[in-house]
């Protein structure tokens, strides 16, 4: 009985004690330092994550069926406003599988974080999808590429040059986000998602302002951040060309007819090969690429090295062990009696985020000069083709060129006269 009377006494003074904590006025300081603002998480309930996922695999099966099966790019439309209404406006843009291989990075490297139901599947259930479908995820299911998509008005066609150098930008912007995540400091791709404030409809103004000028862009320039810094999009290129089912114009036998060499807006169609050419020239520049590529990981380990340094001091933990390193150095203290002194907590978890910081900057160097001699080395490949076909890598399965197809038209026009018969 009278345990029972303490915790309802307890349970009663409880509020008194929350508002004895707020009842005194903050703590007046000679600095511009300012209390953060209170803020409390809104209330979120547990199975709006299992519903998200649920929404995600249904989305990526339709738009395999739409884009593979049934080949309507009406389909791939409807698809993708959904996707803006409910993964953009209603979810806020959160949680996206663009940011969700920063929680994969930072759980690999943090053992007390655990992954998210919701983060592991955002991260997976796309790529398995390629292994299979292509990237059907960019088609219209990611709402980052489905709001590029609906603003698309007039596409132009970039230089090749242009093209090959902006499309080195996501593959540094995915080195760059995963060491940040796995370093702790910060998740870089959310915090610059350009789209997000959109979607929120607040946010820092140069945000906005960014997100404002990729959707001006977008109007001619096909998707310019799927293509030129989506770091995710990278692990679908490397997944898409495995796919058992992919996207071809026709899916039966090109006739060359060459109606649809404007037809994609993302680059992803090529043209057959000249018969011939200059085999030995090309060889001469693979054997200079293989050459060069342990080269440029060198120099890039060694750049990378060198200028993490900077990096590291503006990180928190380094920035509060040399402050208490100048206050000490302020108070007087002798050397004979800071030796004798145990070494600092702190001291000892910057040394250990120092290390941390020159591996992650030693890998990220090594990762951007792998990127650059694999870049040689792909120019320096040269596939032979005896029809125009879609680069699975580069092919976002918008469905456009299916309509610029007489093969395709006459086999449509077959299939409904045998459903209507």
């Amino acid at each position: 009985m009278r345990r029972h009377l303490r915790l309802l006494l307890i349970f009663c003074l409880l509020p008194l004690a929350a508002w004895g904590v707020e009842r005194f006025p903050p703590p007046e300081f000679s600095t511009d330092y300012r209390l953060p603002e209170l803020l409390l998480p809104g209330f979120r309930p547990e199975w709006l994550p299992f519903l998200d996922v649920a929404v995600l695999a249904a989305a990526l099966a339709l738009a395999a069926w739409v884009v593979l099966k049934k080949r309507s790019r009406v389909g791939v439309f409807a698809l993708t406003l959904f996707s803006i209404l409910y993964f953009g406006f209603f979810r806020r843009g959160c949680v996206c599988s663009v940011g969700s291989l920063q929680n994969v990075a930072y759980s690999l490297t943090h053992a007390d974080y655990a992954l998210p139901l919701a983060a592991a599947a955002f991260f997976l259930l796309p790529l398995a999808f390629a292994l299979f479908a292509g990237r059907v995820f960019c088609a219209a299911v990611c709402p980052l590429g489905a709001a590029q998509d609906v603003v698309l008005f007039k596409p132009i066609k970039l230089p090749p040059w242009l093209e090959h150098v902006l499309g080195l930008l996501p593959y540094l912007y995915l080195g760059a986000g995963v060491l940040f995540a796995a370093l702790g400091t910060h998740f870089l791709i959310c915090e610059y998602d350009p789209f997000v404030a959109l979607f929120r409809l607040s946010g820092p103004v140069h945000m906005l302002l960014f997100g404002g000028v990729l959707l001006a862009v977008g109007m001619f320039v096909g998707r310019p951040y799927c293509r030129f810094l989506c770091p995710y999009g990278v692990l679908l290129r490397w997944t898409a060309p495995l796919a058992r089912w992919r996207v071809r114009i026709t899916p039966t036998t090109c006739v060359n007819c060459r109606l649809c060499e404007d037809a994609c807006p993302y680059g992803a169609l090529h043209p057959p090969t000249p018969v011939g050419g200059a085999r030995r020239e090309g060889r001469g520049r693979l054997v200079l690429a293989l050459v060069a590529l342990p080269v440029l990981m060198a120099l890039g380990a060694w750049g990378g090295y060198k200028a993490i340094t900077p990096l590291y001091f503006t990180d928190p933990i380094a920035v509060q062990a040399r402050a208490i390193e100048t206050q000490e150095a302020d108070t007087g203290a002798s050397t004979a009696s800071t030796a004798e002194k145990p070494v600092d907590p702190l001291y000892m978890q910057a040394l250990k985020q120092r290390r941390h910081y020159e591996l992650g900057g030693v890998l990220f160097g090594l990762w951007v000069g792998l990127v650059l001699g694999g870049k040689l080395i792909a120019l320096s490949v040269r596939r032979r083709r005896s029809e125009y076909e879609t680069d699975a890598a580069a092919c976002l399965a918008c469905a456009r060129c299916f309509g610029s197809c007489p093969v395709e038209h006459d086999r449509l026009a077959r299939q409904t006269e045998v459903e209507t018969s």
